[in-house]
Protein backbone atom coordinates (compact mmCIF):
# COMPACT_ATOMS: atom_id res chain seq x y z
CA UNK A 1 0.00 0.00 0.00
CA UNK A 2 1.56 3.25 -0.73
CA UNK A 3 2.64 5.50 1.92
CA UNK A 4 4.34 2.09 3.86
CA UNK A 5 8.02 2.29 4.86
CA UNK A 6 8.83 0.35 2.07
CA UNK A 7 7.01 2.43 -0.61
CA UNK A 8 8.88 5.46 1.18
CA UNK A 9 12.08 4.08 0.44
CA UNK A 10 11.76 3.29 -2.79
CA UNK A 11 10.67 7.26 -3.77
CA UNK A 12 13.62 8.53 -1.98
CA UNK A 13 15.94 5.76 -3.59
CA UNK A 14 14.35 7.03 -7.04
CA UNK A 15 14.52 10.50 -6.17
CA UNK A 16 18.52 10.12 -4.86
CA UNK A 17 19.10 8.31 -9.12
CA UNK A 18 16.90 11.13 -10.49
CA UNK A 19 19.51 13.62 -8.94
CA UNK A 20 22.08 11.50 -9.39
CA UNK A 21 21.60 11.31 -12.90
CA UNK A 22 20.47 15.21 -12.79
CA UNK A 23 23.71 16.12 -11.51
CA UNK A 24 25.85 13.97 -14.27
CA UNK A 25 23.85 15.36 -17.13
CA UNK A 26 25.06 19.00 -15.66
CA UNK A 27 28.65 17.60 -15.28
CA UNK A 28 28.51 16.37 -19.05
CA UNK A 29 26.59 20.08 -20.44
CA UNK A 30 29.42 21.38 -18.71
CA UNK A 31 32.40 19.87 -20.25
CA UNK A 32 30.58 19.90 -23.73
CA UNK A 33 30.34 23.54 -23.46
CA UNK A 34 34.07 23.92 -22.15
CA UNK A 35 35.72 22.20 -24.80
CA UNK A 36 33.51 24.12 -27.39
CA UNK A 37 34.96 27.17 -26.20
CA UNK A 38 38.33 25.82 -25.84
CA UNK A 39 38.70 24.77 -29.40
CA UNK A 40 36.74 27.38 -30.77
CA UNK A 41 35.13 25.91 -33.14
CA UNK A 42 38.35 23.04 -34.00
CA UNK A 43 38.79 20.34 -33.33
CA UNK A 44 41.24 19.69 -30.21
CA UNK A 45 42.48 16.04 -31.45
CA UNK A 46 43.11 16.69 -34.74
CA UNK A 47 44.48 14.18 -37.50
CA UNK A 48 48.26 13.12 -38.12
CA UNK A 49 49.20 14.30 -33.99
CA UNK A 50 52.55 12.58 -34.57
CA UNK A 51 55.01 15.29 -33.21
CA UNK A 52 55.81 16.09 -36.94
CA UNK A 53 52.45 17.10 -37.46
CA UNK A 54 51.91 19.01 -34.08
CA UNK A 55 55.18 20.80 -35.10
CA UNK A 56 54.43 21.51 -38.51
CA UNK A 57 50.64 23.29 -36.84
CA UNK A 58 52.66 25.26 -34.71
CA UNK A 59 55.16 26.51 -37.39
CA UNK A 60 52.00 27.81 -39.15
CA UNK A 61 50.23 28.88 -36.81
CA UNK A 62 53.43 31.27 -35.43
CA UNK A 63 54.18 32.67 -39.28
CA UNK A 64 50.43 33.76 -39.05
CA UNK A 65 50.41 35.42 -35.50
CA UNK A 66 53.62 37.19 -36.93
CA UNK A 67 52.74 38.32 -40.07
CA UNK A 68 49.29 39.65 -38.05
CA UNK A 69 51.69 41.67 -35.94
CA UNK A 70 53.86 43.29 -38.86
CA UNK A 71 50.16 44.63 -39.73
CA UNK A 72 49.04 45.74 -37.03
CA UNK A 73 52.62 47.13 -36.16
CA UNK A 74 52.24 49.12 -39.77
CA UNK A 75 48.39 50.25 -38.75
CA UNK A 76 50.05 51.54 -35.15
CA UNK A 77 53.25 53.39 -36.86
CA UNK A 78 50.96 54.55 -39.26
CA UNK A 79 48.42 56.32 -36.26
CA UNK A 80 50.98 57.39 -34.71
CA UNK A 81 52.46 59.26 -37.33
CA UNK A 82 49.47 60.90 -37.98
CA UNK A 83 49.31 62.40 -34.40
CA UNK A 84 50.68 65.96 -34.03
CA UNK A 85 51.99 65.95 -29.94
CA UNK A 86 55.42 66.81 -29.06
CA UNK A 87 56.01 64.14 -26.71
CA UNK A 88 54.66 61.30 -29.13
CA UNK A 89 57.41 62.83 -31.83
CA UNK A 90 59.84 62.88 -28.85
CA UNK A 91 58.85 58.82 -27.47
CA UNK A 92 58.92 57.77 -31.28
CA UNK A 93 62.58 59.54 -32.25
CA UNK A 94 63.63 57.33 -28.72
CA UNK A 95 61.86 54.15 -30.11
CA UNK A 96 63.76 54.70 -33.47
CA UNK A 97 67.36 55.38 -32.24
CA UNK A 98 66.80 52.21 -30.13
CA UNK A 99 65.58 49.57 -33.08
CA UNK A 100 68.68 48.88 -34.65
CA UNK A 101 70.70 48.19 -31.26
CA UNK A 102 67.57 45.83 -30.33
CA UNK A 103 68.00 43.65 -33.82
CA UNK A 104 64.25 45.38 -34.79
CA UNK A 105 65.86 46.68 -38.34
CA UNK A 106 67.26 44.94 -40.88
CA UNK A 107 70.93 45.23 -41.99
CA UNK A 108 73.01 43.57 -43.94
CA UNK A 109 77.12 43.47 -44.77
CA UNK A 110 80.08 41.29 -44.22
CA UNK A 111 80.05 38.32 -42.33
CA UNK A 112 80.94 34.57 -41.55
CA UNK A 113 78.37 31.31 -42.18
CA UNK A 114 78.20 28.33 -40.30
CA UNK A 115 76.94 25.14 -40.86
CA UNK A 116 76.31 22.20 -38.64
CA UNK A 117 74.21 18.82 -39.22
CA UNK A 118 73.64 15.36 -37.75
CA UNK A 119 76.53 12.72 -38.44
CA UNK A 120 75.49 10.63 -41.29
CA UNK A 121 73.14 7.63 -40.43
CA UNK A 122 76.16 5.37 -41.80
CA UNK A 123 78.35 6.06 -38.43
CA UNK A 124 77.56 3.16 -36.46
CA UNK A 125 80.22 2.97 -33.50
CA UNK A 126 79.32 0.14 -31.51
CA UNK A 127 78.87 1.31 -27.56
CA UNK A 128 78.52 5.07 -28.85
CA UNK A 129 75.56 7.00 -27.12
CA UNK A 130 73.86 8.04 -30.17
CA UNK A 131 73.54 11.47 -28.88
CA UNK A 132 77.09 12.16 -29.77
CA UNK A 133 75.90 12.09 -33.66
CA UNK A 134 73.35 15.15 -33.46
CA UNK A 135 73.52 18.49 -33.20
CA UNK A 136 71.71 20.08 -30.17
CA UNK A 137 71.20 23.18 -28.65
CA UNK A 138 73.80 23.68 -26.39
CA UNK A 139 76.38 23.07 -29.77
CA UNK A 140 74.30 26.03 -31.65
CA UNK A 141 74.17 28.21 -28.51
CA UNK A 142 78.16 27.65 -28.38
CA UNK A 143 78.60 29.18 -31.70
CA UNK A 144 76.17 32.00 -31.20
CA UNK A 145 77.72 32.63 -28.19
CA UNK A 146 80.91 33.12 -29.77
CA UNK A 147 79.95 34.96 -32.57
CA UNK A 148 78.13 37.45 -30.18
CA UNK A 149 81.62 37.24 -28.00
CA UNK A 150 83.38 38.01 -31.44
CA UNK A 151 81.87 41.41 -31.66
CA UNK A 152 78.53 40.52 -34.27
CA UNK A 153 76.37 43.62 -35.62
CA UNK A 154 73.68 40.93 -36.11
CA UNK A 155 73.54 37.13 -36.36
CA UNK A 156 70.59 34.83 -37.73
CA UNK A 157 69.61 31.07 -37.21
CA UNK A 158 67.78 29.57 -40.00
CA UNK A 159 67.46 32.95 -41.93
CA UNK A 160 65.29 34.01 -38.63
CA UNK A 161 67.02 37.29 -36.29
CA UNK A 162 68.30 36.23 -32.74
CA UNK A 163 68.20 39.23 -30.16
CA UNK A 164 68.94 39.07 -26.28
CA UNK A 165 65.75 37.24 -25.53
CA UNK A 166 65.17 34.78 -28.23
CA UNK A 167 65.20 31.41 -27.41
CA UNK A 168 66.99 28.32 -28.99
CA UNK A 169 65.36 25.25 -27.63
CA UNK A 170 65.77 21.13 -28.56
CA UNK A 171 62.32 19.23 -29.13
CA UNK A 172 63.34 15.50 -30.53
CA UNK A 173 65.56 16.13 -33.34
CA UNK A 174 64.55 19.59 -33.84
CA UNK A 175 65.57 23.04 -33.04
CA UNK A 176 62.74 25.34 -31.74
CA UNK A 177 63.08 29.17 -32.39
CA UNK A 178 60.76 31.56 -31.05
CA UNK A 179 58.10 28.83 -31.67
CA UNK A 180 59.02 27.56 -35.09
CA UNK A 181 60.50 24.03 -35.39
CA UNK A 182 63.20 23.60 -37.87
CA UNK A 183 65.66 20.38 -38.84
CA UNK A 184 69.16 20.50 -39.93
CA UNK A 185 71.51 21.51 -41.25
CA UNK A 186 71.65 24.70 -38.93
CA UNK A 187 72.95 27.26 -40.77
CA UNK A 188 74.05 30.28 -38.55
CA UNK A 189 75.39 33.81 -40.00
CA UNK A 190 76.72 36.64 -38.38
CA UNK A 191 77.62 40.23 -39.63
CA UNK A 192 80.93 41.83 -38.50
CA UNK A 193 84.61 41.79 -38.79
CA UNK A 194 85.09 38.16 -40.12
CA UNK A 195 88.80 38.01 -39.26
CA UNK A 196 87.41 38.49 -35.27
CA UNK A 197 84.29 36.61 -35.51
CA UNK A 198 86.33 33.59 -36.72
CA UNK A 199 88.70 34.36 -33.47
CA UNK A 200 86.23 34.27 -31.49
CA UNK A 201 85.26 30.79 -32.78
CA UNK A 202 88.61 29.45 -32.30
CA UNK A 203 89.24 31.04 -28.88
CA UNK A 204 85.35 29.57 -27.72
CA UNK A 205 85.80 26.17 -25.59
CA UNK A 206 82.67 24.62 -26.56
CA UNK A 207 83.24 25.19 -30.27
CA UNK A 208 86.07 23.83 -29.79
CA UNK A 209 84.72 20.72 -28.30
CA UNK A 210 81.90 20.51 -31.30
CA UNK A 211 85.08 20.78 -33.90
CA UNK A 212 86.62 17.69 -32.25
CA UNK A 213 83.51 15.61 -32.22
CA UNK A 214 82.94 16.34 -35.52
CA UNK A 215 85.90 15.21 -36.79
CA UNK A 216 85.99 12.08 -34.52
CA UNK A 217 82.46 11.09 -35.65
CA UNK A 218 81.45 12.83 -39.06
CA UNK A 219 79.39 15.90 -37.40
CA UNK A 220 78.56 18.40 -39.71
CA UNK A 221 80.59 21.55 -39.58
CA UNK A 222 81.06 23.64 -42.47
CA UNK A 223 82.36 27.72 -41.71
CA UNK A 224 83.18 30.10 -44.64
CA UNK A 225 83.71 33.75 -45.22
CA UNK A 226 80.06 35.90 -47.13
CA UNK A 227 80.38 39.39 -48.64
CA UNK A 228 76.82 40.14 -47.67
CA UNK A 229 74.78 38.78 -45.43
CA UNK A 230 71.19 39.77 -44.48
CA UNK A 231 69.64 40.37 -41.38
CA UNK A 232 66.35 40.62 -41.30
CA UNK A 233 64.37 43.37 -38.48
CA UNK A 234 63.37 40.94 -35.73
CA UNK A 235 59.73 39.28 -36.03
CA UNK A 236 58.63 37.72 -32.95
CA UNK A 237 57.75 38.92 -29.62
CA UNK A 238 59.74 40.73 -27.61
CA UNK A 239 58.77 39.86 -23.64
CA UNK A 240 61.08 40.91 -20.80
CA UNK A 241 59.97 41.88 -17.50
CA UNK A 242 63.69 44.27 -16.98
CA UNK A 243 65.26 45.60 -18.88
CA UNK A 244 67.87 49.05 -18.79
CA UNK A 245 69.05 50.88 -21.52
CA UNK A 246 72.59 50.86 -22.67
CA UNK A 247 73.96 54.04 -23.93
Amino acid sequence: MPGTPRDQGKIRAVSRWSLLALTVACACGVVVVAAAVTSNGSDLRPAGGDLSSVLSDRAHEVENRRREAVELQREVDALTRGVDDADLRREARRVSRLSDPAGLTPVEGPGVRISLEDAPRSVDIPGLDPNLLVVHQQDIQAFVNALWAGGAEAVTLQGQRLITTTGIKCVGNTVVLDGVPYSPPYVIEAIGDRSRLRGAMTSSPEVMTYTQYASRYGLGLEQRDVDVVKAPAHGGSVAMRHATVVD
